[in-house]
């Protein structure tokens, strides 16, 4: 392939993964990421030509003027698209393999003094987020995606997901499109398990009850009536509900002030939690963990646990609780 074939391929890219890309013009003056590979070209061939000094200074002058920094030893592939660039740094022994989509502020940086292999091999269709940091010798699998602001210390598999500091694998790519991350649908790791822990916690607990008790809770709740009724203040189910810890703040959801009311009628209870964030990981945790509590209750057959779609208030979480 000659060399206006890797221009046009290079421009075919942007307007590939770019929405924001609108016309030929506007991509070939003012796209930094373009400009950054097309001068890393021109080093790495002086590089490989151990012309070592200029290959050195075309990549400082490609640094001054796009802010993305590539060393010219560094191995790129085809259809390698940085996207907006800014503070991007590429290591020495780096190797980037082709369709590799990267954003603002990544670093695949080197972990050893020697000359020696000290930098990531990122293989096909990866997508690094912005502000992510891979270090080492350390290979990202074919399809990975690095979410923003993770740091990446050791080799992530083939089409997995990784998040956080340091970076887990926070599942298998669903979506199936190269390119593609939604860091709003990805999951936390460290707070699945740690709601998983809180989980078994709680089970423990429940059973640890059932056997200390020769008989079942005595008292019934007593407004459970056939009319509607609002138990802002009813102390057993709020006492209940302050066993359910929202595993991201480590409070409890009354405390917290999530639980906006309880509704009894007849043997069925609706409970109405405003969560801080209408795309709270924890929503089914919560909700299970509720519907539990509730049906511990004497008398209670049936709970419907609801996200009302309105905002948290901190004076909510100001409430007297219950002892």
């Amino acid at each position: 392939m000659g060399i206006w074939e890797d221009i046009r391929e290079d421009i075919r890219t942007v307007f590939e993964k770019d929405p924001a890309a609108r016309s030929r013009l506007e991509v070939l003056c003012c796209y930094p990421g373009l400009h950054a590979i097309w001068m890393h070209r021109v080093a790495h061939s002086l590089w490989n030509k151990h012309f070592y000094f200029l290959a050195r200074l075309t990549s400082h002058i490609s640094r001054m003027l796009t802010g993305i920094e590539i060393h010219p030893g560094a191995k790129l592939g085809k259809r390698v698209f940085i996207d907006h660039g800014s503070g991007v740094v590429i290591g020495e022994t780096a190797e980037v393999g082709d369709d590799v989509l990267i954003y603002m502020g990544v670093v695949l940086g080197g972990t050893a003094l020697e000359r020696t292999k000290r930098h990531p091999t990122v293989e096909n269709e990866v997508v690094l987020g912005s502000g992510s940091i891979v270090l080492g010798p350390i290979t990202i699998g074919k399809g990975a995606k690095v979410g923003a602001g993770s740091v990446v210390i050791r080799s992530v598999p083939a089409e997995a997901t990784v998040v956080g500091v340091p970076a887990r694998i926070a599942g298998p790519q669903s979506s199936g499109l190269v390119g593609q991350l939604n860091h709003d649908k990805l999951s936390d790791p460290v707070l699945t398990v740690v709601s998983q822990m809180l989980d078994r916690l709680s089970r423990l607990e429940e059973r640890f009850q059932t056997h200390g008790e020769s008989s079942p809770i005595s008292a019934p709740i007593s407004a459970i009536t056939s009319q509607k009724t609002v138990l802002n203040e009813d102390e057993q189910i709020y006492s209940l509900l302050k066993d359910v810890i929202d595993p991201e703040v480590g409070i409890d959801i009354v405390n917290l002030g999530l639980v906006k009311e309880v509704i009894v009628e007849g043997t069925s209870v609706n409970v109405n939690l405003v969560l801080t964030t209408s795309a709270c990981p924890m929503i089914e945790y919560l909700k299970d963990q509720v519907r539990r509590k509730v049906l511990s209750v004497n008398g209670i057959e049936k709970v419907t646990v609801n996200i009302l779609d309105e905002p948290w208030k901190w004076e909510r979480a100001n409430r007297k609780a219950f002892h």
